[in-house]
């Protein structure tokens, strides 16, 4: 289970909401505790990706490092990434399948026309076979 609080979670439909219709992605930033991740921050990033963003999004590795630096400066952890879906559904690609980590959190929010739809969120196995939905509240 994953549960962000209201303060990260706005950031993260403002970030999906501002990128459109490119896709936005960003880190979670929080603690995990019982299984369950609380998500206290939202770190919006670079779509690092050099081609049409509109279904690709890549995370910058130095960004990634700094915001890893930033979470341990906090006391907290990187516990998921965030991105975005533009004009469609928040489903788990198979591009974002082959490219996870299976110990985060990945969180996809749907933005139609602009304006936040819905939101999953995943977690892969150590596979990287599939990626099962989690239970989220924000």
């Amino acid at each position: 289970m994953i549960k962000i609080e209201k303060s990260a979670w706005d950031i993260m439909v403002q970030h999906a909401r501002a990128c459109y219709p490119r896709e936005c992605c960003g880190a979670m930033l929080g603690a995990e505790a019982d299984g369950v991740r609380t998500v206290k921050a939202a770190r919006p990033m670079r779509n690092a990706f050099e081609g049409a963003q509109e279904d690709t999004y890549v995370l910058d590795p130095q960004e990634q490092l700094a915001v890893e630096k930033e979470a341990r400066a906090q006391g907290l952890s990187v516990v998921g990434i965030f991105h975005s879906h533009p004009d469609c559904d928040a489903y788990f690609s198979k591009r974002d399948l082959e490219n996870s980590c299976p110990w985060y959190s990945f969180v996809v929010l749907s933005v139609k026309n602009g304006e936040f739809d819905h939101a999953n969120s995943f977690l892969p196995n150590f596979d990287q076979t599939e990626a099962p939905k989690e239970t989220l509240e924000y």
